[in-house]
C-alpha cells in the first residue's frame, strides 16, 4: 500500500525494547515520530539514535512520543543501545521496534511486498529504503514523511522544526514560510478570505501580494 500525507498510519502489534505494543493504542492522544533504520549496528544510524535520545525532552514538551524501528530482532536492539550510549553519550529511553518479519517495513511501504518475511540474511544494503521518518498526529494520520539515503545522516533538528510547524498549522489556519522557526511570522492561506482574516487578526497583516499575506504567529 502506498502511503501519502493524510493516509492513516498503518496499525500494527509488535515487540519493542519496552514490551509488546499496539501502535495506535500506544500513540494515544498525542503525536508520534516513527523513524526507521535498515539494520542494527550500522554507523550512521548509531549517531542518529543517540541524537534522538538527547532530543527526547524537546519532543516530550510537545506531547510527542518517539519510537525507532529496525528490521532486526529486539534482542539485538538492546545490545546496540549499549553501543549508542557509549559512543554518543545519550541513553536510549524510547522504545525500539523489532521487525524481523518485515511486517512494519512493508506496511509502511519502505520495502516491497515481495521482500520476504525474514530479516535473516539481509544486509543493510538490502534494506536501504528503511530510512524514513513519519510524523503522525493524534488522529493517527501521517502529517509528514522524510526519506534519506544510508550515506546521509538525518537532520533531527529539522524534524523538530517540522513537528512545530505541523502542530501549529493543525491548531491554527496558517502556513509557515521557508525556514520558519517558532515565534516568526506566518502566512495566511489563500483559503482564508480578507473578511475572515480581519475577524481572526484584528491587528492586521502585511499584504505582499494578494496571495501572500504575512501575520504574526498566533500565540494560543
Amino acid at each position: 500500500m502506498s502511503l501519502r500525507i493524510n493516509s492513516e498510519a498503518p496499525n500494527f502489534t509488535a515487540e519493542t525494547t519496552q514490551g509488546t505494543i499496539n501502535f495506535h493504542e500506544w500513540i494515544g492522544d498525542g503525536w508520534v515520530i516513527l523513524f526507521s533504520h535498515p539494520k542494527d549496528f550500522t554507523p550512521v544510524c548509531t549517531t542518529e539514535l543517540g541524537y534522538m535520545a538527547g532530543l527526547k525532552p524537546e519532543f516530550d514538551k510537545r506531547n510527542t512520543k518517539i519510537i525507532g524501528l529496525s528490521v532486526d530482532p529486539v534482542d539485538n536492539h538492546a545490545r546496540w543501545a549499549k553501543d549508542i550510549e557509549e559512543t554518543q553519550g545519550h541513553t536510549v529511553t524510547y522504545p525500539m521496534i523489532g521487525d524481523p518479519q518485515l511486517k512494519v517495513a512493508t506496511a509502511y511501504d519502505m520495502l516491497p511486498e515481495d521482500a520476504g518475511v525474514t530479516s535473516e540474511g539481509r544486509t543493510a544494503a538490502d534494506n536501504a529504503t528503511v530510512r524514513s521518518v513519519f510524523v503522525i498526529g493524534p488522529d493517527k494520520k501521517i502529517k509528514a514523511m522524510l526519506t534519506y539515503p544510508m550515506s546521509t545522516g538525518r537532520n533531527f533538528d529539522e524534524v523538530l522544526r517540522l513537528l512545530d510547524s505541523c502542530q501549529l498549522t493543525a491548531k491554527h489556519t496558517v502556513a509557515t514560510p521557508v525556514n520558519w522557526k517558532p515565534g516568526q511570522d506566518v502566512i495566511i492561506p489563500t483559503s482564508v478570505s480578507d473578511e475572515q482574516a480581519r475577524a481572526k487578526y484584528p491587528g492586521g497583516w502585511k499584504t505582499m501580494k494578494p496571495y501572500l499575506r504575512v501575520v504574526a504567529q498566533p500565540k494560543n
